[in-house]
């Protein structure tokens, strides 16, 4: 096959290590969804997990927002700042308005990634994140952008973050609104109240942003990329290049290497509205204060 390693290179590779702060009724599916993929150590609290990463070799922590409580954020917060390498995750299960707000403190806390198992696909996405580290592609560009807007909300920041990391595999404003829990035209009317360019026009650009940093790898065609992106084709992918650019794709793999598409995007679309950032809830119902 062209893309992906054989499957006796995968399985010759040591399982990843999980610690895993979970609800009871969570337990049995999340090592149900690990067989073969990752071994789960269950701790009952943040501490607790905070103690195993100090005591041995864990790959990630897994947290569900169903099971942490308030008191243990900070705990977050440390384990984030001392275990950098250690992706701490977010785990959603089902739907509950209290879990929202804890999901928004682990994010100001600096949980970069969460991941939504409400829905079948979100076992498989499990699967994917415990498989691999935190996506370097996302913090090379959650790093400038988040650097240029210091004192956005937790939800914004929130927000921004996982924009940035659904991007490569989010085409459309309605997906990304299922995946971030609110109503597409909901979302489009908060950006719209508070000024800022559409939510569509951050994702068209926030995708292209993924695909200069793939094709800093010379060994990717335009195709490849398409293909990495989820383009129905590389055709697809340069129609999206002309609409936003006016070039092709083949001119925009060679006048837009990374650092110069990441400084154009913080000078268009973040920069003219970083006022409007520090005041803008995306993801909270009242939307912008």
């Amino acid at each position: 096959m062209r893309y992906g390693a054989p499957a006796r290179a995968t399985t010759a590779l040591p399982s990843p290590t999980v610690a895993a702060v979970l609800a009871p009724g969570e337990r049995a599916r999340v090592e149900a969804a690990g067989t073969g993929c990752f071994a789960v150590v269950h701790r009952e609290s943040v501490p607790e997990a905070i103690r195993t990463v100090r005591e041995r070799p864990v790959d990630a922590v897994l947290l569900s927002v169903h099971h942490c409580r308030p008191e243990h954020v900070d705990g977050v917060a440390h384990l984030i700042r001392e275990f950098p390498s250690v992706p701490t995750v977010a785990l959603i299960s089902h739907a509950d308005p209290v879990a929202s707000d804890m999901l928004l403190r682990l994010g100001a806390s600096g949980v970069r990634q969460v991941v939504d198992v409400s829905a079948p696909a979100g076992w498989a996405r499990l699967r994917q994140v415990m498989m691999q580290p935190v996506s370097k592609a996302a913090s090379r560009i959650q790093g400038p952008v988040i650097a240029a807007l210091p004192n956005i909300p937790p939800d914004a920041r929130l927000f921004l973050e996982a924009l940035i990391r659904l991007a490569p595999e989010t085409s459309t404003v309605r997906e990304l609104a299922r995946r971030l829990g609110v109503r597409p035209s909901t979302l489009m009317s908060r950006f719209s109240r508070s000024g800022l360019p559409s939510p569509k026009s951050y994702l068209a650009a926030l995708r292209l942003l993924h695909a200069s940093q793939l094709f800093e790898d010379a060994g990717l065609s335009i195709a490849d990329v398409a293909h990495r992106l989820d383009y129905s084709s590389p055709q697809s992918f340069g129609r999206h290049v002309r609409s936003l650019l006016g070039i092709t794709s083949s001119e925009f793999r060679s006048r837009f290497p990374f650092p110069l598409a990441i400084n154009r995007f913080i000078e268009l679309m973040i920069e003219p509205y970083r006022e409007t950032w520090c005041r803008f809830h995306p993801l909270n119902r009242s939307g912008s204060r």
